[in-house]
């Protein structure tokens, strides 16, 4: 099977997808384009097709004329030529370099460090992971780091996305900082010039929800839950809102069979114990515990074709979506 991530970099303890090569700290951004595969660019040219003159005499060979399309461009890469995707001509390419300079002034006098940058099916997407330095000890020393994630892509799949984004250290389980259902997110999207320097202005705001974000995610970790509360999280969670009660309405029980029962299953486990960190003041039978149950499930244990579409899920896609579902459910508890 061909691996989705093409390369990556990483700094300090091996990441929590198990994946790239490890770097030493504080390496200059022309270091981590070189190790996490980054140091090529994308280039452009526009779509073009082949004519015949099919009114020609068949004693004559058919004429063919190369046209161009000129509403639509190939975009591929520089140093193998493959192609990577057909986009507007409209489209606003981000490159690879571009990610890692973002943090350029932010590694060098701001403070952050940069942890993992890499590279996701075969160029078509790719990202760079920082540490914000900003840090909160729940109870029972559970600790969790503030990190900032950019991404983009050049398919059209993702905006260029920056996400102020948690990790809670003791089982690297990830998670985005959102309140109210509202995500901290900046995205430009592909029709729109990415402007680093106003994304930054506008970060100051992003990153101030920190210290709200923490005083929640303490509310959560005092909130103590009963079994019965734990088991509907994870299935409104899991299957949707009212989950419980259509499953009680179609099979009498609120065991939601296939799929589900598997994930359900196993979800309730590292709850009650068998998780990262679950045995923790902080985490052990608490509102907590259940997000962070959730957010192991989606990183670490979440069905997969393998670790890369694993982290691709867990960042931007369906896992992404199914620890947001978490958080407002979790935060509902103490509201």
């Amino acid at each position: 099977m061909a691996h989705l991530i093409e390369t990556m970099a990483y700094a300090g303890d091996t990441p929590w997808h198990l994946l790239g090569h490890q770097l030493p700290p504080k390496q200059p951004i022309e270091v981590w384009a070189r190790t996490a595969g980054m140091d090529w660019t994308i280039r452009e040219t526009p779509v073009r097709y082949m004519t015949e003159d099919l009114d020609a005499p068949e004693a004559i060979q058919p004429l063919q004329t190369l046209e161009t399309f000129a509403e639509q461009k190939v975009l591929y890469r520089s140093d193998t030529r493959a192609p990577l995707s057909v986009v507007s001509s409209r489209y606003q390419v981000v490159q690879p370099r571009a990610v890692l300079e973002f943090y350029r002034d932010l590694t060098e006098i701001g403070g952050y460090e940069m942890e993992t940058a890499g590279v996701l099916k075969a160029g078509r997407k790719f990202w760079a992971l920082a540490r914000t330095g900003k840090q909160v000890v729940l109870k029972g020393s559970d600790v969790v780091d503030g990190y900032l994630l950019l991404a983009t892509s050049c398919d059209g799949t993702l905006a260029t996305t920056v996400t102020p984004t948690t990790v809670r250290v003791v089982c690297n389980n990830t998670l985005s900082i959102a309140l109210d259902g509202t995500s901290n997110a900046i995205r430009v999207p592909h029709n729109t010039r990415f402007d680093a320097d106003a994304i930054k202005r506008q970060l100051g705001i992003a990153v101030s929800q920190w210290d709200n974000f923490m005083h929640r995610m303490k509310a959560l970790s005092e909130r103590k839950v009963k079994s019965k509360e734990a088991a509907d999280y994870f299935l409104q969670v899991l299957c949707g809102p009212h989950a419980g009660e259509a499953v009680r309405e179609k099979h009498g029980t609120e065991q939601p069979g296939p799929p589900h029962d598997r994930a359900l299953k196993k979800v309730l486990a590292l709850f009650e114990g068998q998780g990262r960190g679950a045995e923790l003041a902080a985490a052990k039978g608490t509102a907590w515990g259940l997000l962070s149950a959730m957010t192991e499930f989606v990183d670490h244990e979440r069905r997969a074709r393998s670790r890369e579409y694993r982290l691709d899920s867990a960042w931007f896609g369906q896992g992404a979506a199914l620890k947001q579902r978490a958080l407002d459910r979790a935060l509902q508890l103490t509201s």
